[in-house]
């Protein structure tokens, strides 16, 4: 079992230009900016690897209503408050065992208003590397077929005003592919929970492990 990690470090400095937050998980703790929301029964920060390693407990999910009916608001979510436009961007391996197992990336507002992109394992024919945006408490999900043998990727949301680009990369090559254009109805001025995701719709057992976490202010 990982054991939990405290959040005593203090805030990790880099000379980069336009880095609101560069978190490597090379410490034992987490840059103290960062919080849970439903924290998971079991995760750690493994400077060996370097990653976050995170396992998600079984039946937790983020979803609204859309088409299934349910409200879910029990994944586990590691965020900084943001404001202003950036960019945030993870690399996230994956070692899936259910249906719907997911990790990537979190932009939130609230309860009834987030974008949410990861890879979704299936169990027979290919992953689902797909975003649900939620507006106005329901939700809707695109996807797009993902090599089901695929075992990482690189997630990255781009925020211009109220105006949202998602984009992956598959990582054998370094190019960014546009996933999904989107808009939420925000204030830009408000702060938006930014961050990393995981869940287990089903079953538990999956392991996420996040390799960093990148967040730079969007500059013309």
């Amino acid at each position: 079992m990982l054991a939990p990690v405290t959040r005593d470090s203090q805030v990790q400095l880099t000379k980069k230009p336009g880095v609101i937050l560069d978190e490597r998980f090379i410490q034992s703790a987490l840059d103290p900016r960062l919080r849970w929301l439903n924290p998971p029964p079991t995760w750690a920060v493994d400077p060996s690897r370097p990653a976050l390693v995170v396992q998600p407990a079984a039946r937790t999910d983020f979803w609204q209503q859309t088409h299934y009916g349910f409200r879910a608001d029990s994944g586990h979510f590691l965020f900084a408050e943001i404001s202003g436009d950036f960019t945030i961007t993870t690399k996230v391996r994956y070692q899936p065992v259910d249906q719907y197992d997911q990790a990537g990336l979190m932009i939130r507002v609230d309860a009834n208003c987030w974008i949410k992109t990861s890879v979704e394992y299936e169990p027979s024919g290919p992953a689902k590397l797909g975003a649900v945006v939620t507006n106005r408490g329901f939700s809707d999900w695109s996807v797009q077929d993902f090599p089901r043998a695929a075992r990482e990727i690189g997630l990255r949301i781009r925020k211009a005003a109220q105006d949202f680009t998602l984009e992956f990369s598959a990582m054998e090559s370094i190019d960014w592919r546009l996933l999904r254009l989107t808009h939420l109805p925000i204030a830009n001025v408000a702060p938006l929970s930014c961050g990393l995701y995981a869940c287990c719709p089903k079953g538990d057992g999956f392991r996420a492990e996040f390799e960093f976490l990148e967040i730079v202010r969007n500059v013309d």
